[in-house]
């Protein structure tokens, strides 16, 4: 399981400068801004842009969520699940705010600015780096129910999508245990679904993943797009209902 968590961690570098790869997974993409470096995704948006983008799904995550070391940007699980959602009628756009080396003191200082236009579904895929540096699992807790506060104080009715990893086992059982129950216990508090392993039939299987052995590969990350989907697409459709019937 090292091998998994070690492929979340990319540059290992805790900055919240968003790197390449970090974009929009949709063809119609918002302004690109400076503010983070190249290829940072704006969220500063005039009052048409504001209420066209009232279905994004946000994707706060590590070197996962942005794709490193795929070719393709395509071949990322949210580009994938896009096109997923796009052929099932479902009116939202997701939005890829993965940063490589990202943890979750990290996420927390993104956050803010990710907020700047409306979110209707938040799919927190933080912490594997929290655990590949044995950081505290309280602490991760903590910053990831900030996290969350902050995504519902702008927009009380978000949905939450939790992503649930797994450390290291040199770090012990105890500390395996801890770590694990923080993503099931947040998805209790808050009213939120749970992945229980993103990377469920993909960590530590060689053809799944790069040459690294870290990174999985396009087949890796097709995979990945189908379980989050068959977690995310019932909130897409519940949603989806409501904006159809105005409930």
């Amino acid at each position: 399981m090292l091998g998994f968590t070690q492929g979340a961690c990319g540059t290992g570098d805790d900055s919240d400068v968003v790197r390449p790869a970090g974009q929009e997974s949709s063809s119609a993409r918002e302004p690109v801004s400076t503010r983070a470096g190249d290829n940072a995704v704006s969220t500063e948006l005039d009052p048409t842009q504001r209420g066209a983008l009232g279905g994004r799904v946000v994707f706060l995550g590590t070197s996962l969520t942005a794709g490193l070391g795929l070719t393709d940007p395509a071949s990322r699980f949210t580009d994938q699940i896009q096109a997923l959602a796009d052929s099932a009628g479902l009116p939202f756009r997701m939005v890829n705010a993965g940063v490589s080396g990202d943890t979750s003191a990290g996420g927390l200082r993104r956050i803010t600015w990710l907020l700047r236009a409306p979110v209707r579904v938040l799919v927190l895929e933080l912490g594997a780096n929290d655990g590949l540096r044995g950081l505290s699992p309280d602490s991760m807790k903590a910053n990831l129910q900030a996290v969350i506060d902050s995504t519902r104080a702008h927009y009380p009715e978000a949905r939450l999508l939790l992503s649930g990893m797994q450390a290291p086992p040199n770090l012990g059982q105890a500390y395996a245990s801890a770590f694990s129950s923080v993503f099931s216990e947040l998805a209790r508090v808050n009213g939120g679904t749970l992945i229980p392993f993103l990377l469920e039939g993909i960590a530590g299987v060689p053809e799944l993943n790069q040459a690294d052995g870290l990174h999985p590969t396009p087949e890796g990350h097709r995979m990945i797009a189908r379980t989050v989907w068959k977690h995310l697409r019932p909130i897409l459709d519940d949603l989806n209902t409501e904006q159809v019937t105005g409930l």
